[in-house]
């Protein structure tokens, strides 16, 4: 997706805020803390404590978990959703999540899900765009899901910011 067309739905601080996030190893959480605003998430969000982490958790997986079961799919999509419903339940189940660890494993669900949700049209090049169109709130948090990167060398702390942003705007949605 286009920075111009991102632009139409949010502001340059909040666009630029997503490659400063993804490329700082360290002093990441004022990008972080502007993705997350811009879901609705309050000022700070990268610093949130472990009670908030939980209760954001628990929401992520509840909420979720709704989307998917009252999402209608074909015959030979069942077998995905139940996976998917399956890999939500496993997500972050240790008292101590390790974050890094689940990086990958959140991906695959949040890919899966948008899959189920909207089809073939998310291997389309223009499904970013579609999105943004039929829901820009939504189209943003695309954006910022396909922006992040499929593997990463991330400490547990920036990961466990990575996927909580993700985790507010569906926990939310």
């Amino acid at each position: 997706m286009t920075n111009d067309l991102i632009s139409d739905f949010l502001d340059e601080k909040t666009v630029s805020s997503l490659p400063d996030f993804l490329n700082k190893d360290a002093g990441f959480e004022e990008s972080a803390n502007l993705i997350a605003q811009a879901f609705g998430a309050p000022k700070g969000f990268s610093s949130m404590d472990e009670a908030y982490q939980k209760k954001l958790l628990q929401s992520f997986k509840k909420n979720l978990k709704l989307l998917i079961e009252k999402t209608w799919v074909e015959d030979q999509d069942i077998a995905i959703k139940e996976k998917v419903l399956y890999q939500l339940e496993r997500l972050c189940t240790k008292d101590q999540c390790d974050w890094t660890a689940e990086y990958k494993l959140f991906l695959e669900i949040i890919g899966a899900a948008v899959s189920l949700m909207f089809g073939a049209q998310t291997a389309t090049e223009d499904f970013a765009e579609y999105s943004l169109r039929i829901d820009p709130e939504f189209g943003i948090f695309w954006w910022y899901i396909s922006s992040l990167p499929a593997t990463v060398q991330w400490n547990n702390d920036k990961c466990r910011v990575a996927i909580e942003i993700g985790m507010y705007f569906l926990a939310n949605y």
